[in-house]
């Protein structure tokens, strides 16, 4: 095996004897302010039902007005008190997939007056009974922003207009009055909106479109929106379509070039071991690295048209759609390291939203929905990384995975909360089944008390289940400082939070 010395950000090869591995935190060097919208959500309605009652993973689940667990809007208290739960700071909608086809139009008024539509991604049938106004009461009920996504598809810029006016503008105009019409007075004031969604998916997406035409259409779109509400913000479509040649990066390149300047975020989308490994170290291993790639090459590419064009305000990039498969402690531990990967990046990703809001909460059919490890791990994150990412050098043993080497066996990032004055240490041990033991301490000494230990944990094969539920909130104990140091060891595939206070 070999030892490698790592920092937050790079994994640099160093020969060390010592077995116990070892993690150097410093305050003082800053990676950069973690965006609170990182803890975002996405929903759209999936399924391919065409007999009625319509459902899927939105209608039925989320929004059924029958269910005793309904809001006056419809909507199910058990996921909107969870997401309250998580803090969740935003939600994107309607699509998706989803939103390539998608008429914003079918989806206000009277219910009954709405149509239903063939969906064109999914294949199943669309009610339109949760449109506009109802996402936006979501979102109310919630406490989180709205991100809408717009139809630049099989849409059209027009269309795209008239939705923001529709949300955002008083009163005076067709659709702002249609707005107030439906019982809506006040302008929703909607901040955030994705010029399309995955338009480079040429086998799955409709009105797929190259990055010479998306960028011709994007920019004539950013300027007709902004034309009508020059306070939004807008998300640029980034790469979606990995294949192997590598044309995802050139797509990347030319509408980071075009949108610097006119967008506000870049948006890349990346589920986690997409052709799902039955090896457990590509599980753990490529696909962690395949995850950072996609986040270090479009950083990478935000920072040279900033160098080409210093002048013009550089990109953020927005994470929009992301998730891990697995319904064991394994799909816990990357999901885990997606999140890791989002704070170690805090100077450049600020924004992200994961797949599928719905999935936070695991569901038995029938017994109803319960907390996973999964909800509490996603916590551990969102109530308590909040502040500034800051260097985590890391000394441990490595292995390599597909077209991957030196991976370290620890996944480490560590935020500096100032409001509280402490520490969160966050480490995913991915070690098949070896616990490893690990000297902590800041280097200048500052920590101070008992650190507070998280631990998930569960064995590798044991899906979750609705009658284990009571054994999956975090195990915590108390440990001791001794020379200013931590030591504690890391089970074997889990997932440890270690907060600590600083002088």
């Amino acid at each position: 095996m070999k030892k490698v010395f790592t920092t937050v950000l790079f994994a640099l090869p160093l020969t060390l004897l010592a077995q116990t591995a070892s993690i150097r935190v410093n305050t003082e060097r800053i990676i950069g302010e973690i965006d609170p919208k990182i803890y975002g959500v996405f929903m759209e309605p999936i399924g391919r039902d065409t007999v009625f009652p319509i459902t899927n993973n939105l209608y039925g689940p989320l929004y059924d007005p029958a269910s005793p667990l309904a809001n006056e809007d419809g909507f199910k208290t058990n996921y909107i008190d969870a997401m309250r739960e998580l803090k969740i700071t935003n939600m994107r909608w309607p699509g998706g997939n989803y939103i390539a086809s998608y008429d914003w139009r079918d989806g206000i008024g009277p219910k009954a007056d709405r149509p239903v539509r063939k969906d064109l991604a999914w294949g199943g049938y669309e009610t339109n009974h949760v449109g506009t106004d109802e996402w936006i009461k979501l979102n109310k009920a919630i406490g989180s922003e709205n991100v809408i996504c717009l139809n630049l598809g099989l849409g059209d810029v027009n269309n795209a207009r008239f939705w923001i006016e529709y949300t955002n503008i008083s009163s005076g105009t067709y659709y702002s009055d249609l707005r107030i019409k439906y019982g809506n007075t006040e302008p929703y004031k909607v901040k955030y909106w994705c010029i399309g969604n995955e338009v480079d998916g040429q086998p799955w997406i409709n009105g797929y479109k190259n990055a010479e035409d998306y960028c011709k259409i994007g920019l004539e779109a950013a300027k007709a929106l902004k034309n009508v509400d020059n306070s939004i913000q807008l998300i640029a479509n980034g790469s979606s379509y990995y294949e192997p040649t590598g044309v995802w990066v050139d797509w990347n390149r030319q509408v980071v070039n075009a949108f610097t300047g006119v967008a506000d975020y870049l948006s890349i989308h990346r589920y986690w071991g997409e052709k799902i490994s039955t090896d457990y170290y590509n599980f753990m291993g490529e696909a962690a690295m395949d995850f950072e790639e996609k986040i270090t090459t479009a950083a990478a590419q935000i920072r040279i048209a900033q160098s080409l064009y210093p002048e013009k305000t550089p990109l953020k990039l927005s994470v929009d759609e992301w998730a891990a498969r697995g319904s064991d402690i394994k799909g816990v531990l990357a999901n885990a390291m997606c999140l890791n990967s989002f704070v170690r990046h805090a100077d450049i990703v600020k924004m992200a939203n994961f797949t599928m809001m719905t999935s936070l909460l695991a569901t038995d059919k029938d017994k109803g929905t319960y907390k996973s490890p999964l909800f509490y791990a996603y916590k551990l994150f969102s109530n308590n990384c909040h502040g500034k990412t800051v260097d985590a050098y890391v000394a441990c043993e490595t292995f390599d995975a597909g077209r991957f080497s030196d991976i370290p066996y620890l996944d480490v990032t560590s935020v500096y909360s100032e409001a509280t004055g402490t520490v969160y240490i966050n480490v995913i041990n991915r070690h098949q089944d070896k616990g490893i033991k690990t000297e902590i301490e800041d280097v200048k000494g500052a920590f101070t008390g008992k650190a507070a230990v998280s631990l998930i944990y569960g064995e590798l094969g044991d899906n979750f289940s609705y009658d284990k539920q009571d054994k999956y909130t975090p195990k915590t104990e108390e440990i001791s400082l001794k020379n200013n140091k931590l030591t504690y060891t890391f089970p074997a595939h889990s997932f440890t939070q270690i907060a600590v206070k600083v002088k």
